[in-house]
């Protein structure tokens, strides 16, 4: 079997601040250990279940360059850097058998949670068909759209949340408990990795059990967007339109993948700067 293990930083436990999240700041080399230390436990539960697996990590934060390749379990294979397809799913293809989401936070907008956000700064809000989705929704999508389940998500208490409104059966370990955007009450990280490794173990001997995020196209998608600027850029793409407002803009997708590619692509017009 085939396993994708997608890590992102701000649902590790212990990190509740941006200088533990991007590169340049004090604190994160520390961060970035965290979450290496994290994948390991993950990785070793994967194994203890199904020894034989094919294990893939893909680097799922910001610059997707965060993970420590020399300290990563050598029995994974790790996908990093970017521009990539699939983004956070990096790896996901139709051989994969079950995804995990390691480190992920809630959507913008949404709290008590730390640090969340959808894709960057520059997104406010994802709604498909009306429904408000973050990177945990529009992930868990993207996987059910090739037939992958996604079968445990740690982060922090509001994370697990979003994660089980959109599939009840997943496994879900809470890290931390989000007293606001930046903290928390959070697991001795040695804890947090014990428990991640058991929950792995038994998210993937159940993997049965859980079924893929498929929704049913097509799609009606909006994003309000941070910055007039964005929206300007937005609306160069064929097919995107400028709608209510003077931040949301809006397009038809057939399926999901569609949709997500075009997610993908507005949160990087978000990343530019005029000039």
């Amino acid at each position: 079997m085939k396993v994708l293990i997608s890590v992102d930083v701000e649902g590790i436990s212990g990190i509740v601040h941006p200088t533990e999240t991007n590169p340049g700041h004090y604190d994160y080399e520390r961060g970035r250990a965290l979450a290496t230390a994290e994948a390991n436990s993950v990785i070793a539960g994967v194994l203890d279940a199904e020894p034989t697996a094919e294990v893939w990590v893909t680097d799922a934060h910001g610059p997707f360059r965060n993970l420590l390749p020399e300290e990563l379990d050598r029995r994974a294979c790790l996908v990093r850097g970017k521009p990539r397809p699939l983004g956070m799913l990096g790896g996901l293809d139709d051989r994969t058998d079950a995804v995990l989401l390691v480190g992920y936070h809630a959507r913008a907008g949404r709290g008590p949670a730390v640090l969340a956000h959808t894709m960057n700064d520059g997104i406010l809000d994802v709604r498909v068909t009306g429904r408000s989705m973050g990177e945990i929704g529009l992930n868990t999508a993207m996987a059910g759209h090739l037939g992958v389940p996604v079968v445990l998500l740690s982060g922090d208490d509001s994370a697990c949340v979003e994660l089980r409104d959109l599939v009840p059966s997943a496994a879900t370990v809470a890290v931390k408990q989000a007293l606001g955007h930046g903290a928390a009450v959070a697991l001795h990280p040695e804890e947090a990795r014990e428990r991640l490794r058991r929950a792995a173990a038994e998210a993937i001997t159940r993997r049965a059990d859980v079924s893929p995020l498929a929704l049913a196209g097509p799609f009606e998608i909006e994003v309000d967007l941070s910055a007039p600027f964005t929206v300007d850029l937005a609306t160069l793409v064929p097919g995107v339109s400028r709608v209510g407002g003077g931040r949301t803009v809006a397009f038809g997708a057939a399926d999901f993948a569609e949709a997500y590619r075009l997610v993908l692509l507005l949160a990087q017009l978000a990343t530019i700067k005029p000039g």
